[in-house]
């Protein structure tokens, strides 16, 4: 190996590993730490700074609302990364399916199976609430078909059309929302069985009794459910690995047989449903809908999107997570500033990391 050679090998160990080269003291490992696992560090970050300026109390219940409001968030961008990540396609008509799944949910809650919904018995209220959720994935996902067919497929890698296009298809099914639901607001009352909350009492030292509110739990345990869901199929199924394989080489996934095009459907199908499923938990969340939530919902969604690192599904996941976290916890703390502190979390990631905080490795 020549002097070259071993000089780019030390530079490559060093950059690969910074804990070798500081050493192993606290300090090293704390840099180590950071820079291999950002999302992680800016976690608890977050979480134990606002810890010093709120009561405990008040700050576990913020704590499990903002990772409730998290999983919903990522609920909802969780489609957007899958498409854009693994097909290269910007959808800015992502928030209209937002729209569209939870006029599709507030649809069978409130007016087909209104009856259901309105009983105490949670088994009774699955009876409505699982085919809302149902039929909001449905609908988006076949609305997604067909507007992957007519509106996505003539502009594959071509990302300005993409933006024209898809800015013109959210208008039209927009119009479309109101034309159907009309242009009023449509409160959704949430299940009974889904109302009140879990008395924790005392059992947390420092933190007595807490109320955490059962949909809140429910939106968490639903947003994990997900996210695990999409890693497995991603990583580890023999469908994740042609997607995936199809990203990086078109043309030799096509040659040994396989049509890439309905696969890249089918991705994008799963996108939109996945915003119909993320747009039918907020909906139940707020407990009132409009034609425009969706696109309200964007700038939390594109945020999410870009922090985690484009095409990320564990960036996304994390990176919804801290938006949802810094919304509760700024939101108590200053109101005024509750607007914009996404948008700060943002321009702050990627002043120190331009890539996101876990950017897509291409092979």
């Amino acid at each position: 190996m020549s002097a070259l050679e071993k000089t780019l090998d030390n530079k490559s160990a060093r950059r690969e590993r910074p804990w070798k080269a500081l050493g192993k003291g606290p300090r090293a490992r704390f840099a180590a730490f950071r820079e291999e696992k950002p999302h992680l560090f800016l976690l608890a970050l977050m979480m134990l700074v606002p810890l010093f300026m709120i009561n405990p109390t008040t700050w576990a219940v913020l704590t499990i609302s903002g990772l409730a409001m998290g999983a919903m968030v990522f609920l909802m961008a969780s489609g957007m990364t899958l498409t854009f990540g693994l097909m290269n396609v910007l959808n800015l008509a992502h928030g209209a399916f937002i729209s569209l799944g939870a006029f599709a949910g507030a649809t069978v809650l409130t007016v087909w199976l209104n009856g259901y919904s309105g009983d105490s018995s949670l088994l009774v209220n699955l009876v409505a609430i699982l085919p809302a959720l149902g039929f909001a994935l449905a609908v988006a996902g076949l609305v997604g078909l067909l507007f992957e067919r007519l509106v996505i497929k003539p502009v594959y890698g071509d990302h300005l059309k993409q933006i024209l296009v898809t800015v013109g298809g959210s208008i039209i099914l927009l119009e479309l929302i109101q034309v159907i639901w009309g242009p009023n607001e449509i409160p959704v009352p949430r299940p009974d069985a889904l109302r009140g909350a879990f008395i924790v009492s005392d059992a947390i030292p420092l933190i007595g009794g807490i109320a955490l509110e059962k949909y809140r739990l429910i939106a968490v345990l639903l947003g994990l459910a997900v996210y695990g869901l999409m890693t497995w199929v991603i990583d580890r199924t023999r469908v994740g690995v042609l997607i995936r394989a199809g990203v990086e080489d078109r043309e030799m996934v096509e040659v040994h047989g396989y049509r890439i095009r309905l696969l890249f459907l089918g991705v994008f199908v799963a996108g939109s449903a996945l915003a119909g499923l993320g747009g039918a938990m907020w909906a139940m969340y707020r407990e009132i809908i409009t034609a425009h939530m969706g696109d309200e919902l964007m700038i939390s969604v594109i945020v999410v999107i870009i922090l985690g690192g484009l095409g990320s599904i564990k960036g996304c996941f994390y990176g919804a997570i801290l938006v949802g976290l810094i919304n509760l916890y700024v939101g108590f703390l200053e109101p005024r500033l509750a607007a914009v502190a996404t948008v700060g979390l943002m321009v702050g990631v990627l002043m120190w990391r331009p890539q996101g905080l876990i950017p897509v490795i291409k092979v």
